[in-house]
């Protein structure tokens, strides 16, 4: 088994994603990028080699349980293991999201990405991660779904517009996060959430103040963490968000 070692970025093909796997890649890893569409994920493959990065391409809808498997198994006969996995790939259901008119299949698509998609290529990569010997989990959230948050200030929405849909679904992947840590403890598995700020990107239709560059910084930070570094925490740039 090759020295180097390996990461998965879920929705890589563009924005952060592609932004963390580069940097990743610029660090020494041999990067897996994940995403769904094989002409967007090949052109992102092309882009991050000739920025030197050793990137592969790994069909990958989250959404998909025979999708997510196959993925598994590429990864496993490619790389025989892996070092990091980012949770990145998410979407926001579109806006508005007024909680006494939205429509709740939004709701059901926005946690079925969000949440249950992590929560399956989390489990079907962590047979890999194990053969590590410094496994990294890192879960792309946001500062919208810290509750202190939402309800500091006197005010329900202080951080960015009402969305019934998509800040709960952080707020319920964050919860997950913190099962994980707790099954996980002892397997030198760490686990942590990043939020990358309010970035442009086509998710907020490039409304963002960031670039993805600087999105990506925290999650590539926690994704090569030291062994003792932290576990269970949901970060920023500034340091810890408030749950």
């Amino acid at each position: 088994m090759s020295e180097q070692k390996v990461a998965l970025v879920t929705g890589a093909n563009k924005g952060i994603g592609f932004e963390i796997a580069a940097g990743l890649g610029a660090s020494g890893f041999s990067v897996g990028v994940g995403a769904r569409d094989s002409v967007r994920r090949e052109e992102a493959v092309s882009r991050l080699r000739e920025r030197g990065v050793d990137a592969f391409g790994v069909a990958l809808d989250v959404t998909d349980d025979s999708s997510v498997a196959a993925a598994a198994a590429a990864v496993e006969e490619r790389c025989g293991r892996l070092d990091s996995l980012v949770n990145n790939a998410g979407i926001t259901g579109g806006m508005p999201q007024n909680p006494t008119g939205v429509d709740l299949d939004i709701v059901r698509s926005v946690v079925e990405t969000n949440v249950l998609g992590v929560i399956r290529v989390t489990n079907a990569m962590l047979p890999l991660l194990l053969r590590s010997p410094s496994p990294r989990i890192v879960n792309l959230s946001s500062s919208v779904g810290s509750l202190t948050r939402q309800a500091g200030a006197g005010s329900a929405t202080t951080t960015g517009p009402v969305a019934v849909a998509y800040a709960p679904s952080k707020t319920f992947l964050n919860a997950v996060m913190l099962q994980y840590v707790q099954e996980l403890a002892g397997t030198g598995v760490l686990v942590n959430a990043a939020c990358p700020g309010f970035v442009a990107t086509d998710l907020n239709g490039h409304r963002g103040i960031r670039t993805p560059e600087q999105g990506a910084a925290t999650a590539i930070r926690l994704a090569t963490l030291p062994d003792g570094g932290p576990t269970g925490g949901f970060f920023e740039d500034d340091g810890v968000i408030p749950w």
